[in-house]
């Protein structure tokens, strides 16, 4: 059982708590914007036919210096005209805990600097089961702005297949008031869904960089890992299943030759400098039944969580 550090776990706490403000949009498994429901969208905008992908949130956040638990809660705001945004309502709250006797994470790794990927179990059903793959990733010019991305993943018959992907770009307003007060139009980003794509020639190549690593192969007693660095290593991307989104960012799933399935996300930071994140699942999909008394409850078997901060060694691809 890797050694929990608790000067790393108390600096990732530091990192990651606060009010965590921004915007947060929906795109399809080919990167498409999703537009938001009609029936959350002011009247104005629907005569001036206006397209609405955008929500506005937050996401309070509070990990525990003294104990392995962390809570977070993403609320979406009903959308607004103007500076009416000083008077948005809440339109959606969903809270998630990490730790704890409320625990519903499956694996959860972290970094000290603020950064984490987290697998959560939405759905279970006969047939089929719905994760969610939450990468959380830190500015590292910047520990004030930070990317969430969740990949939504299908697990039918042990295969993975991405059914579509959330961004989340925030902002820290300070430390954590459980969400008390609304941003409104003090906040310092701006709505994205819309705006351009990163461009697949950005990423593609041969890419180096440290990998830290954390290995979940009994999760059921050790669910909360820290990324612990590992060692330098090269990686090729190229464009089959990549997904490219707005804010320099991009997601991919593929099947290795050996059978396991890589979920990888990653935040272009600047011209050949990007911040990755991958969960590996193994080639059983990695979704077993839990042996506890929770009816419906599963856990991840076996993952490989990894965050890489690269830099890129070539231009072209190999094929």
């Amino acid at each position: 059982m890797p050694f929990l550090s608790g000067l790393e776990w108390v600096e990732f706490a530091r990192n990651v708590s606060g009010e965590w403000d921004g915007y947060g949009a929906d795109f399809s498994s080919q990167g498409k914007p999703i537009e938001l429901p009609e029936s959350v969208v002011p009247e104005a905008y629907r005569e001036w036919e206006v397209k609405v992908y955008d929500w506005q949130t937050q996401c309070p956040t509070l990990a525990q210096t003294d104990n392995l638990v962390l809570f977070y809660k993403l609320i979406k705001l009903l959308p607004t005209v103007g500076c009416e945004a000083d008077a948005a309502t809440r339109y959606f709250m969903d809270d998630r805990k990490v730790g704890g006797a409320d625990n519903s994470a499956s694996a959860f790794a972290y970094q000290s600097s603020g950064c984490y990927a987290a697998v959560w179990v939405m759905k279970d059903h006969a047939t089929f089961r719905l994760l969610e793959l939450e990468h959380c990733l830190m500015d590292p010019r910047n520990r004030e702005s930070r990317v969430r991305i969740i990949q939504v993943v299908l697990v039918e018959k042990c295969k993975l297949t991405l059914k579509n992907v959330k961004v989340f770009c925030e902002q820290w307003y300070g430390p954590f008031r459980n969400g008390e007060q609304l941003g409104g139009c003090a906040i310092r980003d701006s709505a994205f869904a819309s705006t351009d794509a990163l461009k697949s020639s950005e990423v593609t190549g041969v890419w180096q960089g440290l990998h830290s690593v954390a290995s979940f192969l009994n999760p059921q007693t050790n669910f909360i890992q820290e990324l612990q660095d590992d060692s330098v290593r090269k990686s090729v991307r190229d464009e089959h299943n990549l997904v490219l989104l707005p804010k320099q960012l991009w997601s991919s799933l593929k099947e290795k030759e050996d059978g396991e399935t890589c979920c990888e996300v990653g935040w272009l930071l600047d011209q050949g400098n990007a911040i990755t994140s991958k969960c590996i699942f193994s080639p059983d999909a990695g979704i077993k039944a839990s042996d506890d008394a929770l009816p419906h409850t599963f856990i991840v078997s076996s993952v490989l969580i990894m965050l890489l901060v690269e830099c890129v060694t070539g231009s072209k691809f190999l094929t």
